[in-house]
């Protein structure tokens, strides 16, 4: 609600339409159902290519705007040529960017104006695991710090409500922190 004194808050999202968005998902949950995906192809050694362009929601399927394309490998120091970020850097860039886009969302509905919004993160990993070293070493990340830096018009309290709701919400921190059932086949 504005009044004559309030400044309009604007951190670019667009809140109405999520609002309407979950009213009309409501009425027909069954178009809720999304299908993300995926295609990555070995290139050389441990450099690969992804590509994303399509996903099926909203009961069809949908594109992207424009073709997105990522390339992987591992660092000089693991024998690799380091042609792009390691997989679990990606990780952290999903969680990152989920987080992040939470706390505008949230921020926006509850009409907080945002100046910045840094995030760090680190994730530690043994690995002893994904080089066979020891098999009672896990291949993934024995823990994961985030860590806001959040500049807004808002208490500190406020803040911290803004990053619990957006955790609360995040889809990747669901993926991290929650069993996924995942199925690897051959064609």
């Amino acid at each position: 609600m504005q009044t004559a004194t309030s400044i309009q808050v604007d951190n670019g999202v667009n809140v109405a339409a999520l609002l309407g968005a979950r009213e009309a998902l409501a009425q027909a949950p069954e178009a809720a159902r999304f299908t993300w995906r995926a295609r990555c192809d070995w290139v050389n050694g441990t450099h690969s290519h992804a590509t994303i362009d399509g996903y099926h929601g909203l009961g069809e399927e949908q594109h992207h705007k424009t073709r997105f394309t990522f390339d992987a490998d591992h660092p000089e120091v693991f024998a690799s040529e380091d042609h792009g970020p390691t997989p679990v850097e990606y990780v952290l860039v999903g969680l990152a960017s989920c987080l992040t886009a939470g706390i505008a969302a949230v921020a926006q509905h509850r009409d907080i104006q945002l100046r910045s919004i840094t995030a760090t993160l680190e994730g530690s990993m043994d690995i002893q695991g994904i080089l066979g070293m020891d098999s009672d070493v896990r291949n993934g990340f024995e823990d994961v710090r985030v860590r806001f830096e959040i500049d807004a018009d808002a208490t500190r309290e406020e803040i911290e409500a803004l990053v619990a709701q957006s955790q609360k919400r995040s889809a990747v921190y669901d993926l991290l922190t929650n069993p996924t059932n995942v199925t690897v086949s051959v064609a």
